[in-house]
């Protein structure tokens, strides 16, 4: 039995790697901070519709999870669910790679809604898989060997989105809009599929719920009941609240980028190279940080980093001070692949330590669901740019991200 059990763990933890590397070779190919945006800066689009892609993207899939939580949490066994979500993110893909092959024959801002609605069924069923996701996750991957796998599969994504960030970078290059960006996401299409054929082959357990409180509640007194017994949930929202700042506020670096420095469609694939690079640095960092300080550690330096890149970007762009420089705008691009690696690591991290496998799925959607400012910030961003420049919301955003500190001081992982 111990020999099956060992055996259940090993294959799965081979399947979710699997699906790591070839979603991480997708992923460039739909960068939500430097592709997408520039792909709808391309297609005509302004500040607010980069405010809305941003929204859906990041905030909206996030919100999604708390309704999907109210289906899903009490199936036993969600690997059907997840496949269900992940072709439906595959048909969107390849939907939007033939949208732009055919968007010369489109006139005005249709292209760009049409854009937004596919993204839209892409980010959701996203989120709809996400919960799956996490709940088999949890009960695959032992609770020993957790810090092990985050970080391994950070390496591999790192690696794997650095072979497709040269390949990205040349496409942009080489074709013009739209074939560059119909290419990309028909690619991405492709290679989401080859990711996802380890799910069909994976074994799953089911869901053992015990006798735990929450099973016959309602979903929204569920909600009400976690929220307020468990302080690491609270403490938990405030941390990807703040974090995500750190996030969604890199696609208007592209935006200012272009404004202020000139800079075309093709520099994009090197802000993606550069990003890529910072990532795969920075793993090897948080590697040592986690195994000495745990998941607090890459918090706080996630915190100092998100302070540090608003501003740079203003300075090397010219925003502020005078001064700007193309060549060291770069370096922006690279800082802010050091945050996005931080998150990946510390956020699921973080979950799967303040779960535990009956209540896993509500966590994860409530910690979707509380990202609220990631849904408002990137549209009230587009705004406020527009009526008070890149400074103000940049500040904002620095000011949001250092309250990662207070969360991470608070949460107490109560089950290792």
């Amino acid at each position: 039995m111990k020999e099956l059990d060992n055996n259940y763990h090993r294959m799965n933890f081979f399947v979710f790697l699997w699906h790591a590397l070839f979603l991480a070779l997708a992923k460039n190919f739909t960068d939500v901070n430097t592709i997408v945006p520039s792909m709808i800066i391309s297609a005509g689009g302004t500040p607010v519709h980069l405010g809305i892609q941003t929204a859906i993207m990041i905030g909206g899939a996030n919100f999604m999870q708390i309704v999907f939580a109210g289906f899903l949490t009490r199936k036993a066994r969600k690997k059907g669910y997840l496949i269900l979500g992940i072709s439906l993110r595959i048909f969107s893909l390849l939907s939007l790679g033939f949208l732009l092959y055919e968007s010369v024959n489109l006139k005005g801002p249709v292209v760009i809604w049409l854009i937004f609605i596919i993204i839209s069924v892409f980010s959701f069923s996203g989120s709809f898989a996400n919960i799956s996701y996490t709940d088999i996750l949890g009960k695959s991957i032992k609770r020993k060997t957790r810090k092990k796998f985050f970080t391994l599969r950070q390496t591999i994504i790192s690696s794997g989105i650095l072979i497709s960030a040269l390949i990205v970078r040349r496409l942009v290059k080489v074709y013009r809009y739209p074939f560059n960006y119909s290419l990309l996401f028909t690619i991405a299409g492709l290679l989401l599929f080859i990711a996802s054929i380890g799910f069909w082959l994976i074994k799953e357990k089911p869901t053992n719920f015990g006798d735990s409180s929450l099973k016959n509640r309602s979903i929204v007194g569920a909600y009400i009941q976690i929220f307020k017994e468990d302080r690491n949930v609270r403490y938990y929202l405030l941390l990807v609240n703040s974090m995500g700042f750190g996030l969604i506020i890199v696609p208007f670096y592209v935006y200012l980028a272009k404004q202020n420095l000139s800079l075309d469609s093709k520099t994009i694939g090197n802000f993606l190279l550069v990003q890529i690079v910072g990532m795969i640095i920075s793993n090897y960092i948080w590697h040592k940080i986690v195994r000495k300080y745990s998941y607090r550690g890459i918090v706080r330096a996630y915190a100092v980093i998100g302070a540090i890149v608003p501003i740079l970007a203003l300075v090397l762009s010219g925003e502020i001070g005078g001064f700007f420089s193309r060549e060291l705008y770069v370096l922006v691009f690279f800082l802010a692949g050091f945050n996005n690696s931080a998150y990946q690591i510390s956020a699921p991290g973080i979950l799967l330590e303040i779960s535990r496998e009956h209540n896993r799925a509500l966590y994860t959607a409530l910690s979707g669901a509380g990202s609220i400012t990631t849904i408002l910030f990137p549209i009230v961003s587009g705004l406020l740019i527009k009526w008070l420049g890149f400074t103000v919301v940049f500040i904002i955003a620095i000011a949001a991200i250092e309250l990662s500190w207070l969360a991470i001081k608070n949460i107490r992982c109560t089950y290792d």
